[in-house]
């Protein structure tokens, strides 16, 4: 999927809302466990809800990972409904992976080869040579972790040397590596103090931004300084779409809240 596409997408639905399929068990309507596929259930539930008023989704790998073969066969039945069924929904792998230059190719290969995502979020602790096996792929992109929405982000990312921070660096080193035009950035919504330099930084790219909702992050102040001529944001909403309901009617209240959200994000565009 190229840029022109999610662009064209956005603007379609007047939204830029990424949903996060975050699928904790302990949380999905019980009448579902008893399901031969309970996470994929739920997430064909969801998306059928919800895809009107969204223009991204978002398993976290981890919440897939954590249940093992049967989370991994539940996460590729996900991504195979979606490419199958809305095959102009933008497809993210919150992987966060980042290793060397080898690995990075076989995780490389896992996400956009045999899952067929449209992108994967990657960290870019090690450099140059574990990124650019990702950018490697055509209409592929890659989500490089910027500054991030947790709260341990300060330890590291917002540090200064020669009053420039880590974050700073990493944008600025990461756009000169090859194929850097297929790259995107995680920016958490709850640094919206840092929005404006973001954008003097990265004036063209998407940013991926989660932490609105549940983590508290403002929808406000990420499109005030955020968006840009192509609206250029995907912000992300997990928990409170997803769990908006454990009873039998949680994909209509799913859709009630994204749809709230689809709406608020009209008036900004």
């Amino acid at each position: 999927m190229t840029t022109e596409m999610i662009v064209r997408e956005i603007k379609r639905k007047q939204s830029f809302l990424c949903i996060g399929l975050d699928v904790d068990l302990s949380k999905i309507p019980t009448h579902l466990l008893e399901l031969s596929s309970p996470i994929f259930e739920f997430n064909k539930a969801i998306i059928d809800a919800t895809h009107e008023f969204c223009v991204a989704y978002k398993p976290n790998i981890a919440f897939y990972e954590a249940y093992g073969q049967k989370g991994w066969e539940a996460l590729g039945k996900t991504i195979n409904y979606l490419n199958t069924q809305y095959p102009e929904i933008f497809t993210i792998a919150d992987a966060k992976r980042g290793d060397i230059g080898n690995s990075s190719r076989m995780y490389a290969k896992a996400f956009f080869e045999d899952l067929g995502f449209d992108s994967v979020t990657v960290a870019p602790y090690m450099g140059r040579d574990s990124v650019e096996p990702f950018l490697e792929f055509k209409d592929k992109h890659s989500i490089l972790l910027a500054l991030t929405s947790n709260r341990g982000a300060c330890d590291f990312q917002t540090l200064e040397s020669k009053e420039v921070s880590l974050f700073e660096t990493v944008i600025k080193t990461s756009k000169n590596w090859k194929n850097s035009q297929q790259l995107m950035y995680v920016v958490g919504a709850t640094k919206a103090e840092y929005f404006k330099k973001i954008r003097q930084l990265l004036p063209n790219s998407f940013l991926l931004v989660p932490g609105v909702g549940a983590q508290g992050g403002s929808l406000e102040e990420v499109c005030k300084y955020g968006l840009n001529a192509e609206v250029g944001l995907l912000v992300n909403s997990s928990r409170s779409i997803l769990y908006a309901s454990n009873g039998l009617d949680f994909a209509e209240k799913a859709a009630d809240t994204a749809k709230a959200l689809q709406q608020k994000m009209q008036t900004f565009l």
